[in-house]
């Protein structure tokens, strides 16, 4: 009876034929060195001081149109959802290899040198300067930026409804007006007196909203916070 052929055995025999097993390791070893040494500039190229927004030589043939954002479409989701677009430079936490591993072929298939990276995140993932689910773009030309990769976890489903209270002042006020009545209304009938009449209605709600308010300015003071509008692109903690 005939043994099955095993294809690994084969595969391995003729190997050997070409070259040794240490000839082999070496290759290996050249490959994986060369290939760490270009993870590593990309690395030093996402933490060092970045141009003015770099134009990186895309061949508009290969890229992905899905991909492919203007700076006012990211603005706009930052906005929403109070989220900072920055320099890589100050992300804080490590770049994962499935992006690395994107940014290398990019670079092999438009033969170029990719720089000028900026990600999307929450605060919280930057080293912010003190005065105190992220995605990772490069730069193509005339405010159009083209996703590189993105991970993480998704937002939470609240967050755009948290972040629209803190967009703008407009919608911090209207937050607290909101808030302010609903709390005016949940007081109990007659705890002032028999009836609650429209204007004592009111009494009680002016007495609210200057209550909320107060919270909502020595949060927003005491802690530096600001407006959505203004610390998208924002570097600073204090914004």
């Amino acid at each position: 009876m005939l043994s099955r052929t095993n294809i690994e055995d084969q595969l391995r025999k003729v190997r050997n034929k070409a070259t040794t097993s240490e000839d082999v390791l070496k290759e290996v070893y050249a490959i994986l060195a060369e290939d760490n040494k270009r993870e590593d500039a990309i690395i030093a190229r996402m933490k060092s001081p970045q141009k003015p927004t770099p134009r990186n030589q895309f061949d508009i043939d290969l890229l992905d149109a899905d991909r492919i954002y203007h700076v006012d479409q990211i603005r706009k989701i930052c906005v929403d959802y109070r989220l900072r677009f920055l320099d890589t430079k100050y992300f804080k936490n490590e770049i994962p290899q499935e992006a690395l591993n994107e940014i290398k072929q990019l670079e092999k298939d438009h033969q170029m040198t990719m720089s000028g990276f900026k990600i999307v995140a929450p605060s919280k993932l930057f080293k912010l300067e003190d005065k105190d689910d992220p995605l990772l773009f490069a730069p193509i030309g005339n405010g159009y930026f083209y996703l590189i990769h993105k991970w993480g976890n998704d937002l939470n489903p609240f967050r755009k409804a948290w972040a629209w209270c803190v967009k703008s002042f407009e919608n911090l006020i209207l937050t607290t007006l909101v808030v302010s009545g609903l709390l005016a209304y949940m007081i109990p009938n007659g705890l002032f007196s028999n009836d609650t009449t429209p204007v004592e209605y009111l009494l009680i709600f002016f007495f609210t909203f200057k209550s909320v308010a107060s919270i909502v300015l020595y949060y927003s003071f005491a802690t530096g916070k600001n407006f959505n509008v203004a610390i998208w692109n924002s570097k600073y903690f204090n914004a």
